[in-house]
């Protein structure tokens, strides 16, 4: 029986070859011309990163890449952040996958690639030992999660929101800690605590605005309406140049508004008007008669928007709204065209250098490998919460 089901193998192998690359002459020359094309394009691409590029640019500015000019006698602040998130991510995927048994081979591969990641990246011994002490800890957080999901689930959202608070502390200081300048805030550090805010703020207005948007109220349903088109129609550059030359014409004179706190408000007008469209289509998704039927057993309307209307809603657009957010964080790198150094800022210093002068290929690549792997995080996050919330 056995050997039956190793033959069987290669066979149906074959038979999918045939069926969709080669069951007739033109599909055959077509898989035969791209295979060629990526064998070439892959050849050139290994034959570049192996004896042309310059790697050195990337292994001598990691930590500009990362944190900028943060002061490195504070660097243990940031990796108490990088702790914080990475346990409770730990922890909302072990909560995400409690029902699920894993298998061993996966988990040994994923152990491997880890410790080759720490024995290839250019890291000292301190941050070789953070790294392997927050590895240690998100193990730890994914047990906890995925053993004991049903007392942590209830709590996880307010976790994360306290979370947040103390990332803005332990980054910016004040109350007992040394406070580091906003001018200080580099790198991906920046790009990330610019999208985090943005997309924790500009999500419940957007929310309000579709809401707004579909009001029986004239004023408000106008307002909201006049607000989300001229939003929409303007470019971001546009409205994040208008936050940093208008927005202190609208405040009083005595108030100062940081560059980071005024790139934060472009953002999150510009994202709060496309995120309340995608809500909005959510929101045309419910049939009027879950509506009626809420209204005929005595909730009143507050009641029936925020506990059977908005919940199905947003289920709705799930995927829309995550493409809001994956398009949010890449827009950060306008950022740096305002003035603020964020991780496309960075690279344009670093670039400046006179030993790393054309370096462009090697540094663009690896801002554009850092973007991704957080842009596919969220991509694959999304699709999990949209797959537990059918279940």
């Amino acid at each position: 029986m056995n050997n039956n089901l190793k033959s069987q193998i290669p066979n149906s192998q074959i038979f999918w070859l045939r069926k969709n690359l080669f069951n007739n002459w033109y599909n055959s020359l077509l898989t035969i011309i791209c295979g060629v094309f990526i064998f070439w394009a892959l050849r050139g691409i290994i034959t570049w990163a192996t004896t042309q590029a310059q790697w050195a640019v990337i292994k001598v500015n990691l930590r500009l890449f990362l944190v900028g000019r943060f002061p490195q006698t504070l660097y243990w602040r940031a990796w108490i952040v990088l702790a914080i998130a990475a346990i409770l991510s730990a922890t909302s995927i072990g909560i995400f996958y409690h029902k699920q048994s894993f298998n061993k081979l996966r988990i040994v591969i994923v152990a491997f690639i880890s410790s080759l990641l720490l024995i290839l990246l250019p890291l000292d011994l301190t941050s070789r030992n953070w790294l392997i002490l927050i590895a240690v800890s998100s193990c730890a957080g994914f047990w906890i999660g995925k053993t004991f999901y049903n007392v942590i689930t209830s709590w996880l959202s307010l976790i994360w929101l306290l979370s947040f608070f103390i990332t803005l502390w332990l980054i910016g200081g004040g109350f007992g800690l040394q406070s580091v300048p906003t001018n200080l805030w580099n790198g991906l550090l920046l790009t990330l605590l610019m999208a985090v805010v943005s997309i924790v703020l500009s999500f419940p207005i957007g929310v309000l605005l579709a809401l707004g948007r579909t009001s029986n109220l004239p004023i408000i349903r106008w307002v909201s309406i006049l607000y989300i088109e001229i939003v929409r129609g303007l470019p971001l550059i546009g409205v994040l140049f208008l936050a940093q030359v208008m927005l202190p014409l609208f405040l009083p004179t005595d108030w100062r508004l940081d560059r980071v706190i005024r790139g934060i408000a472009g953002l999150v007008l510009f994202s709060a008007a496309y995120m309340a469209e995608n809500v909005r289509g959510g929101l045309q998704s419910i049939p009027r008669g879950q509506i009626e039927a809420a209204k005929a057993l005595g909730l009143k309307a507050p009641l029936v928007v925020l506990l059977i209307v908005l919940p199905q809603a947003l289920r709705a657009v799930i995927p829309a709204i995550v493409g809001q957010f994956i398009g949010l964080f890449k827009d950060t790198s306008l950022l740096s065209l305002v003035g603020l150094v964020e991780l496309t800022g960075i690279a344009r210093s670093i670039l400046a250098q006179p030993q790393f002068l054309g370096r462009y290929a090697e540094v663009y690549l690896f801002i554009g490998l850092i973007y991704w792997l957080f842009c596919y995080s969220m991509s694959l996050a999304s699709r999990r919460l949209e797959k537990q919330l059918n279940n």
